[in-house]
């Protein structure tokens, strides 16, 4: 449990009350105990006086039994045996000395007694009717305190379990943190949590329907969109050789090269949830990409690292590293690209101008860059690129030295 976790602050609250409470009940205690001992003392003062006086003035009889019952409350103890068993066994809480005689407190099977000794020889044992032995005097507070400590127990076991449903919920979190969409948090409770929780799940709920909207707007818009570029394209290959069939023909490859980028957008999920990652040397994944760009092999330098291996979606990341090299054989002055890839980064470096405007504002969909015309950029190059490393937990990075522009995927986390 996490120190700053709420159940770590509420089970300290818990634990400084318990340490009160069992302070307070070890004061009362001991306050009650000497108030107990001092009562019983002045108690048994007054009656040890009140016995030792009439023991030596005159000897014991049924009067003076009777006037002890009847003031102090006491039973005189006339059985030798039971008299002997208890001076023997007995625990001699006290003992007083006086001139005239004296007086011993015994506690004996749970009872107090009182043995009175006066100086002429005679002596006179009493049981105490009216003061129980502390231990049974205490039993109440016990019982007091016991309830408390019950109740302080009950009450932190019932806070503790109307706050279980935020572990529920930051677990559902979590998951949706990592692009997650399952999330069922749904709550019958009546707390603040419980709406918390719904509230959560609810808008999870919206996400959901409006991610599977979107997603199935752009599969049928791509699936509407690609039959008439597919014969468009066919179509124009049919006219004669010209101006007007070269447009037509360029226009195609443009739109069905869009097409394939909203592909590209669609399959990428937050976080990657969907993709089927693998490991995947960086030389066959930088081979496949200039495969699949149809770019001259003469205009692309490769330093890259034999043994670097990367677990990645093959298909995603591969169309990532093509649009850089695509950009890059389009944007360069000498129409090359240089790739080198190592344990820290892949580069792709070209010959060029520095961006005048920050990465960011060239990772947003649709920005188009200034060194070719409008008509050359669809201005998603590479904000997909930087999608796929996001869902990859890459990053896009670029810098500009000795006259070249240099972007770099980084935070690869190469296999070893």
């Amino acid at each position: 449990m996490k120190k700053s976790s709420i159940f770590y602050s509420i089970t300290f609250i818990f634990l400084i009350a318990a340490l009160g409470v069992l302070v307070a009940y070890f004061n009362l205690v001991k306050y009650d105990k000497q108030k107990y001992n001092k009562e019983l003392n002045e108690r048994y003062s007054i009656v040890a006086r009140f016995a030792l006086y009439k023991l030596i003035s005159q000897p014991i009889d049924k009067s003076f039994i009777k006037e002890l019952q009847k003031i102090y409350r006491v039973k005189v103890i006339v059985d030798q045996n039971k008299i002997k068993d208890i001076v023997q066994n007995g625990e001699i809480l006290q003992k007083v000395t006086l001139r005239i005689g004296s007086s011993s407190i015994y506690y004996h099977k749970a009872n107090n007694y009182l043995l009175i000794e006066s100086s002429n020889g005679h002596s006179i044992l009493m049981e105490d009717m009216a003061f129980k032995p502390y231990v049974t005097q205490i039993l109440y507070i016990q019982l007091i305190f016991g309830a408390i400590a019950i109740i302080l127990l009950l009450t932190y076991i019932m806070t503790l379990k109307k706050l279980k449903p935020i572990r529920k919920i930051k677990a559902q979190m979590d998951k949706f943190a990592n692009g997650d969409l399952d999330i069922h948090c749904q709550m019958d409770e009546e707390n603040e949590i419980a709406e918390l929780g719904n509230a959560f799940n609810y808008a999870v709920s919206q996400i959901r329907q409006l991610n599977n909207s979107r997603r199935l707007f752009l599969r049928n818009i791509m699936h509407e969109l690609k039959t008439p570029i597919t014969k468009g394209r066919i179509t124009a290959e049919m006219l004669e050789d010209g101006k007007q069939k070269d447009r037509l023909i360029s226009t195609f490859i443009r739109l069905e090269s869009l097409l394939n980028e909203f592909t590209a957008i669609e399959q990428i999920s937050v976080n990657g949830q969907h993709m089927r990652r693998r490991i995947y040397r960086v030389i066959d994944l930088i081979d496949e990409a200039i495969d699949i760009s149809m770019a001259n092999p003469e205009h692309i330098e490769k330093m890259i690292q034999s043994d670097l291996s990367l677990k990645v979606d093959f298909k995603l990341f591969t169309v990532a590293i093509k649009n850089m090299i695509d950009n890059g054989i389009k944007y360069s002055t000498d129409h090359r690209v240089k790739i080198s890839a190592n344990f820290k980064s892949i580069q792709f470096a070209t010959l060029g101008r520095k961006l005048p405007n920050q990465l960011s504002y060239y990772t947003e969909p649709f920005t188009q860059g200034e060194q070719k015309s409008s008509s050359e950029s669809f201005g998603l190059g590479l904000y997909i690129v930087d999608s796929i490393l996001l869902a990859h937990h890459m990053k896009l990075e670029y810098e500009y030295s000795n006259g070249y522009n240099i972007f770099k995927f980084v935070n690869l986390q190469p296999i070893v």
